[in-house]
């Protein structure tokens, strides 16, 4: 070799020694960055420490019952001793065969992964992750950090694997990995997915059960056992060809697991009970632990602490109306799939379309493709599951098709309080999690139509009128605004113009046309302020349109309003999280107490009211509660249909006791076909019907189901003794204006004081 020759050698190897320097200096950075938290912070030894010692937080009902439980994982877990070895074995033979070799990564797997996958395009090399790996992204999940994402996840990964590996045993480690890793139909942890495909507890799997599961892990969808029974045989197969490579089953046990056919027992237990209290219950509790953290420099948490946080709920009401809420549901969404029969309205673009333009599919696709490419790609048809209100069935559907099935199920909401306290007994926020986690108590403000007419007529009462006065059932055109015509909505014959309808009667049979003009008496801003008075604080807008409930509330603050009816002084607001206490006993928060405002309705008209109220379900529009279910019981109420059949409303009323029901859709575009089914009456009042007949018959509910209404005697009764209808007379009906229509006029102060001084002249 020449002197130039080795002079060339010796520049192009100190270059490669200043590039490997270079890169040595990168890589060094880089991965100082990762540890000292420039991209986010890892989880030190003491978080890692405080895994395997977390409590879970209790929530506890008015009767000292745990009726709730939350946990840091929120998984279903199991001891490691209590599960099979040969499920252990499986998962070590297939997705880690040196787990008890290396200290949270395998150095020679990611060699061979380097070497064989990203040199030679050998895909059999496997993946190189190890359980301790997997832990850590199953524990605290991975963040998009674009083109860096992967070399930055998984360092942060490396570093905490090995963290947890000085911590925990091997065993342990096991244990929190089987406890924590996802399975397939969006199941976690080994007891969870156990009990959904075998139907039993993980500790008593056989090696095919065992190794199916185990089997899953490699890609959760493709070998979902239910879906891709096939498929999961096979990849079955491999775990148990893996077993038999690192010796942990014999051939002949390998030949005869192999031979054996894939069968599961899948479980159809797919709902939580109480899933939107329960939601509603952490984010509340959750808030105030922030504000106590913040103020008092405290580091208190909720899914690690083992608090224990006590409420008003009921545990047994609440058990009551989510059983009857979805009995009753499920029988009224057969009836309403039938009478739509082929003109079903969810298949119709201009309802599915915008759903779809809402899901993540659609919001990643569109910025790759064209809306008709999207429509044509998600058109494509798939094996899948539907559920349909009781369990998953297998079925083959495209995206499209998927979202006309959810959008033809109806939801319905409950909410139950004490009207004299305020406490919430129970809350159901809608028919089932697995069709739809929107809570309707939480965030929904809909048109409450008939339920609101109580209101107007308390006002109504409030400027003077009593429960027999007379106003005219006449329809009349309002021509200031647009020539709004009220119809009654159950009419099914004329009503004699000339005939008169007392308040009482009115509201018996929720007349519409003759509550408008009860709100003309009792005038639209004192109908407003009065509603106020009783807080409801959603904006309430000064129409006509009001005396038939054509105002958007929250069930919370409508049932807060009915209080009034009930009790001579409102609460100011619904309590829920009465304390919260540290697992010895410490109190960390305590509610303050309720405050009351005066009842902005005087006790006596208060009383009228209830009694007209107790007429609604004796022989108004809510009668079924006498008439078909027999409930004899100290019960006032009032249903509520809104416009086109789009909400079904009954609110019963007790002496201790309010439950509101709501009945619709999310989709404010799809409502019932015909009144007779979407009325409150057919579609929420059951609710209350069958819950409350429920009660009456545990001993546990005597002091709601037997009391009786305060004060509400004889005396009440005798100024509702009236004829229901007075016609007009001879000349009033031979001198009546004819015309049918005139402007909306709101009786004024100042127009009464006028017609006093007038009359006073004779």
């Amino acid at each position: 070799m020449t002197t130039s020759q080795n002079k060339l050698n010796s520049k192009y190897l100190k270059l490669a020694l200043k590039l490997i320097a270079i890169c040595l200096l990168i890589f060094g950075g880089f991965f100082a960055s990762i540890y000292l938290g420039v991209w986010g912070k890892l989880a030190s030894h003491k978080e890692l420490e405080d895994l395997s010692q977390v409590q879970a937080s209790k929530f506890i009902d008015r009767n000292n019952t745990t009726f709730a439980k939350i946990y840091e994982l929120n998984r279903e877990s199991i001891p490691l001793d209590s599960l099979p070895e040969h499920l252990i074995e499986a998962l070590i033979a297939t997705e880690d065969a040196r787990f008890y070799e290396h200290s949270g990564i395998d150095a020679r797997s990611l060699l061979r992964v380097f070497f064989k996958t990203i040199l030679a395009g050998d895909d059999s090399s496997g993946g190189g992750s190890t359980i301790t790996l997997q832990l850590t992204k199953n524990l605290f999940g991975r963040k998009d950090y674009s083109f860096l994402s992967l070399p930055i996840n998984k360092t942060k990964e490396a570093i905490v694997a090995q963290r947890i590996e000085s911590i925990y045993t091997k065993e342990e480690i096991l244990e929190l990995y089987l406890n924590t890793v996802p399975f397939s139909g969006n199941t976690y942890g080994i007891e969870s997915a156990s009990q959904k495909f075998f139907n039993k507890s993980a500790a008593d799997l056989h090696l095919s059960e065992a190794a199916v599961l185990i089997g899953t892990l490699k890609a959760n969808h493709s070998y979902n056992p239910r879906l891709f029974p096939e498929r999961s045989q096979l990849r079955r197969d491999v775990v148990v060809t893996q077993m038999l490579k690192y010796d942990y089953i014999s051939e002949e046990e390998a030949d005869a697991v192999m031979q054996e056919s894939l069968e599961i027992n899948y479980s159809k237990n797919t709902s939580k009970n109480s899933y939107y209290l329960r939601e509603y219950l952490v984010d509340q509790t959750q808030d105030i632990l922030d504000s106590i953290n913040a103020k008092n420099d405290e580091d208190f948490h909720l899914k690690k602490d083992g608090l224990i946080i006590k409420t008003t709920i009921d545990a047994g009401i609440q058990k009551i109306i989510e059983s009857n809420l979805k009995t009753h549901l499920k029988n009224l969404q057969r009836r309403f799939e039938d009478q739509y029969a082929a003109n079903k309205p969810w298949e119709k673009p201009a309802i599915w379309e915008p759903e779809l333009r809402r899901t993540k599919i659609y919001q990643k696709l569109i910025k790759e493709k064209s809306e008709d490419e999207i429509f044509e790609e998600l058109s494509q048809k798939r094996k899948t599951e539907f559920y349909d209100g009781e369990e998953y069935k297998l079925t083959t559907a495209s995206t499209i098709d998927s979202i006309q099935h959810h959008l033809k199920f109806l939801n319905a909401a409950s909410l139950s309080i004490d009207p004299h306290s305020g406490d919430i007994l129970a809350y159901v926020g809608g028919f089932d999690q697995n069709l739809s986690q929107y809570d309707f108590i939480r965030y929904a403000k809909r048109q409450v139509g008939s339920t609101f007419k109580p209101f107007v007529y308390a006002s109504a009462l409030n400027q003077g009128l009593d429960p027999c006065t007379y106003l005219s059932a006449k329809e009349i055109s309002y021509k200031d605004y647009d020539g709004w015509k009220p119809k009654n909505a159950s009419q099914k014959e004329e009503i004699d113009p000339h005939l008169n309808y007392s308040l009482k009667t009115a509201l018996t049979k929720s007349l519409n046309v003759v509550s408008v003009k009860v709100l003309e008496e009792a005038g639209i801003q004192n109908t407003i302020d009065f509603a106020k008075k009783l807080h409801i604080a959603s904006v309430i807008k000064p129409e006509p349109s009001l005396a038939l409930g054509a105002v958007n509330l929250n069930m919370k603050e409508l049932a807060l309003a009915y209080s009034g009816f009930v009790a001579d002084e409102v609460p100011n607001h619904l309590n829920l999280i009465t304390s919260i206490s540290a697992p010895d006993g410490t109190l960390i928060y305590e509610a303050p107490k309720n405050t009351h405002s005066k009842n902005p309705l005087e006790k006596f008209k208060r009383l009228q009211m209830l009694a007209i109220l107790q007429n609604v379900v004796r022989e108004g529009t809510g009668r079924a509660i006498t008439h078909t279910y027999g409930l004899r019981q100290a019960i006032a109420g009032k249903t509520g249909t809104t416009q086109d059949n789009k909400d079904g409303w009954f609110v019963g009323i007790t002496p201790n006791y309010i439950n509101i029901n709501w009945v619709g859709h999310n989709n404010q575009k799809i409502g019932f076909r015909t009144t007779s089914l979407g009325q409150g009456a057919v579609s929420a009042l059951p609710i209350f019907a069958k819950s409350y007949a429920a009660m009456a018959a545990d001993r546990s509910y005597t002091a709601i189901t037997s009391a009786k209404f305060k004060d509400l005697d004889q005396s009440v009764y005798e100024t509702l003794e009236c004829d229901d209808t007075k016609r007009d007379g001879f000349f009033k009906r031979l001198f009546s204006n004819k015309k049918d229509e005139k402007d909306f006029d709101e009786k004024k102060e100042e127009k009464k004081k006028k017609k006093k001084k007038f009359l006073g002249i004779f």
